[in-house]
């Protein structure tokens, strides 16, 4: 707590927060940038982030006793009744701003915090009747708002908390700031801001008269009654414009007093602050994809419900019987507890950032426990765990199995009999969370707090006291048993249980022995190339400079606005508020609009200097064994597609020359012959002809030829001899477009062409395809009815927002129920194929091995003599993954690098 909320709250007077929820939200929407913080649906959180967090501070700061947020319903009030011009010439609200007045709505709700609206009044006239109200009820009142109107509530026990710099500072304006800025009272200042005008809500001043004349007349007449009942009286061409304005000044003056008396339906003493729902805020928070952990911790931390001193119990509600195991007492412990269920919880590889195990927490039902170190197995112990953890047919619960499994080989342990990963379970229950900590889904669905073991900074969280430490990873250990049986119902309700066991599961074993082989690299191949970016982005600098007459810094939007919009006088593109915008879009349009070479010798250098970082970090991921072990995730992607991390090998380009160039740099290992590649050909599109069932589609798989000049030749009417390499390129975008569920806008803007002819295209499609109409019109109105998209193997997708008030809300959830089943489903048919593939290499005795999922394609490492063999198999099992009407087709390569094995 601050000195001042402590030197306020001496008295145990009781403390009224209030926010003016419109007036912030637009200053922390103003004060972020909205790019950098945007959902992966696309809904921008920078208003929500810039509130909570001023919130969060607020809260700390001030330690109020009660609180309320006020909001505006719409710019229809008795103001406006009055002076339809008030507000007029505000500007359009950003379409970027819209919902996130909602957003904020939700997370006050987490919070427990009561919010107001009134039809017809602005939030200010709510925090004007809620102040006067508390102020004679014996309350010392905060008001936190970026409306100076708000001044004249200012008293000994009002104050006014201004934002002065975005959102993260504050002035306290008292009666003595007041008379110290503008030389008046709070009471005066109404009759001052009549007086001054305000050109923010259209309402005029006076020709000629400022701020110290303003002033100057209050003071001199006393008050605005007495300045108008004497007008006579004020002298010079500054009187007189006062008394041409008169009846606007009047107007002026009646619509800046607040209102004192709207009618709420709760007062002060109601708006008492509550203990959070923090499962819900939890919640919110990862729907908007906000993982900033100081955010929320600071929001935590002024939790009513928490104390302010006290830590969460870490296992309210739940005995634990915990033993800290010896050398020795392992395998008897087991040999007790091991043949029920057991949730096992570790200390691992990367949270101390070495190879292996330090730490293992095993708990049970029953509230038997135990913690054991690693380094201190006798040979007994170990043969126990590895006889343990490797039995199929003793039921174990973990969390994110995949890192157990890719790090417990190190000990020589190998993982097997895992029923329950409940971060992959709360994923199907769940996918659109952003968020699937341990912690976070204990909070949200036992109600339970969890100490952390592991801190930031890669550092124990307990230090030396190792009891403490072996508790928390013991509560760890049955929060996630507890979870397991938590989720095998959750997962039944959404018919995903057969998913977990027969897809998610065993992908995540598949996938940590992937992690483990890694792919053998070229380092100086590798190295060479990072050279080569290097020098690029160097002469592309030189180019630069050179073009725009003067050395500048590439990296600077402000420098590059000055020269391209300012120096070089280029047409200006989409305004934003720190000036226009300089991005990859508005640089390829002022290549195509103008002949000047700048904005092209940019583009080139985003794009080299983008190589080289990814190729610096190829070579710093090459490890001793001269392999890159990429990490892959699961959890990340909504519609159940892979990624991976630490490299990412997804973002490594597969059209462009320099793209293939890296992929030469990833080249079979010591002991084996070649890499084979194989990929599946239009998977998208066979599945959206497999949804949709439409025979004209179908037909033009089922026809063994070119399908974009097939599909071109119905929709524009022609011979496939006629067929135009510009007309397969539109139908191929528009294809792909819509299986990823692209407007007649988006396609315009990737055609280069009118809106119009845009629309034409898919009008003119549609006539040729109607069943892809019907279909994708079917997909929506379904989803908007269940809640839900689902994929062939049964994969929800939850999209709430289709039913949401906000059209950019409901828009983004429709594009995504389009797109959800079609990606969702070519998802689940590669981690088939990959599981069918890896089954039946082990069935055949095969020694080559599986080594990288990427996209659509997977690529294996070939033992000698057993290409062919390899290639049978991998074409049969990735065909027969699944049936569709439009069958699968798989493209297979080999050569002795990434890119000669391509097809």
């Amino acid at each position: 707590m601050s000195e001042t909320a402590s030197k306020k709250t001496a008295d145990h007077r009781p403390r009224l927060l209030l926010m003016d929820g419109h007036s912030l939200a637009y200053r922390a929407f103003f004060a972020l940038p909205a790019e950098n913080f945007t959902t992966a649906s696309g809904q921008p959180t920078n208003a929500v982030y810039g509130f909570a967090s001023m919130l969060a501070n607020t809260l700390r700061d001030e330690a109020p006793t009660h609180f309320a947020v006020a909001f505006d319903v719409s710019r229809k009030t008795w103001r406006s009744e009055e002076f339809p011009e008030y507000k007029a010439t505000r500007s359009k609200t950003p379409d970027e701003f819209k919902g996130q007045v909602e957003l904020i709505g939700e997370l006050l709700d987490a919070m427990h915090a009561d919010r107001f609206a009134v039809d017809g009044f602005e939030a200010d006239d709510v925090i004007a009747t809620l102040a006067t109200q508390a102020e004679a009820a014996g309350f010392d009142v905060l008001i936190v708002t970026g409306d100076r109107d708000s001044f004249q509530l200012i008293s000994d026990r009002v104050t006014v908390l201004y934002p002065t710099k975005g959102v993260s500072e504050l002035t306290r304006f008292t009666p003595e700031k007041v008379q110290e800025k503008y030389g008046l009272t709070p009471q005066q200042y109404p009759d001052f801001a009549a007086l001054r005008g305000d050109p923010s809500d259209n309402l005029p001043g006076i020709p000629g008269v400022g701020e110290k004349t303003a002033a100057k007349w209050i003071n001199q007449f006393g008050s605005f009654e007495e300045l108008v009942a004497r007008a006579d009286e004020v002298k010079g061409k500054a009187g007189q414009n006062f008394r041409d304005h008169l009846e606007a000044v009047k107007l002026n003056r009646r619509l800046t007093e607040m209102v004192r008396d709207v009618e709420l339906p709760k007062g002060p003493l109601d708006l008492e602050r509550a203990p959070y729902d923090r499962a819900a805020l939890t919640g919110v928070l990862d729907v908007l994809e906000i993982r900033n952990p100081s955010l929320r911790e600071r929001l935590l931390a002024v939790d009513p419900g928490a104390g302010e001193e006290e830590a969460p119990a870490p296992a309210a509600g739940v005995e634990i019987d915990g033993t800290v195991l010896g050398s020795g007492e392992v395998a008897p412990w087991l040999e007790q507890h091991g043949g029920q269920p057991l949730g096992v919880a570790t200390v691992d590889a990367w949270a101390l950032g070495s190879g292996s195990v330090s730490e293992i927490a095993l708990a049970a039902a029953d509230g038997a426990a135990a913690w054991f170190d690693t380094s201190q197995l006798d040979e007994a112990d170990d043969r126990a765990f590895a006889a343990w953890i490797a039995d199929p047919t003793k039921p174990k619960v973990m969390h994110n199995a995949k890192g157990a499994m890719r790090v417990f080989p190190e000990h020589g342990w190998r993982v097997d009999g895992v029923t329950m990963d409940t971060a992959l379970a709360a994923y199907l229950v769940k996918p659109g969370r952003r968020s699937f900590a341990l912690d976070a889904l204990s909070v949200e669905y036992l109600h339970r707090e969890l100490a952390p073991v592991a801190a930031a900074d890669g550092q124990l969280a307990f230090g030396a006291d190792e009891r403490a430490e072996a508790d928390a990873l013991m509560t760890q250990a049955r929060a996630v048993l507890d979870l397991g049986e938590a989720f095998g119902e959750r997962l039944d309700e959404v018919g995903a249980t057969d998913l977990l066991h027969s897809v998610e599961l065993p992908t995540s074993v598949l996938l940590a022995r992937l992690e483990r082989h890694g792919i053998a690299a070229d380092r100086a191949h590798l190295e060479a190339m990072e050279q080569q970016f290097a020098a690029a982005v160097q002469q592309a600098v030189k180019e630069a400079h050179d073009a725009a007459g003067r050395e500048f810094n590439l990296g600077s939007p402000k420098q590059l606005q000055e020269i391209l919009f300012g120096e070089l006088a280029l047409p200006r593109t989409k305004k934003t508020k720190t000036g226009y915008t300089t991005d990859a879009d508005a640089l390829a349009w002022l290549a195509a609009q103008t002949e000047h070479e700048l904005p092209v010798i940019m583009l080139r250098h985003r794009e080299q200097a983008k190589l080289r970082v990814t190729v610096e970090g190829l070579v710093k991921s090459i490890v001793p064994d001269g392999r890159i072990h990429t990490t892959y995730n699961q959890t990340v992607a909504a519609t159940g597609r892979l990624s991976s991390t630490d490299p990412n090998l997804q973002n490594i380009p597969v059209r462009t020359d320099e793209g293939r160039a890296i992929r030469r740099g990833f080249v079979v290992g010591e002991g084996y012959e070649s890499l084979m590649t194989a990929d599946y050909s239009q998977i998208e599109l066979r599945v959206m002809a497999h949804l949709s069932e439409d025979e004209g589609l179908i037909e033009a798989f089922l026809s063994g030829e070119d399908l974009h000049t097939t599909v071109a030749s119905q929709v524009f009417g022609v011979e496939k001899s006629q067929v135009d390499p510009e007309m397969r390129r539109k139908i191929k975008a528009m294809s792909y477009g819509l299986a990823y569920g692209l407007s007649a806008f988006g396609l315009s803007q990737q055609l280069n062409i009118d809106a119009g002819e845009a629309r034409g295209l898919m009008d003119t499609f549609f006539q040729r395809f109607g069943g892809v109409r019907d279909y994708l019109q079917r997909a929506v109105e379904e989803a908007r009815a269940t809640g839900y998209t689902e994929t062939m193997l049964g994969r929800r997708r939850y999209l709430p927002d289709l039913n949401s008030d906000n059209r950019q809300r409901r828009e983004m959830a429709e594009r995504m129920a389009l797109n959800a089943p079609i990606q969702g489903t070519a998802a689940d048919i590669v981690k088939v194929a990959m599981l069918n593939v890896d089954r039946a290499l082990e069935e055949a005795g095969m020694t080559s091995r599986m080594l990288l999922q990427v996209h659509d394609e997977i690529v294996l490492e070939i033992a000698p003599g057993e290409r062919e063999p390899v290639e049978e198999i991998v074409r049969r099992e990735m065909a027969g993954a699944v049936t569709l009407r439009a069958p699968l087709d798989v493209s297979v390569g080999v050569g002795p690098d990434w890119e000669s094995a391509a097809h």
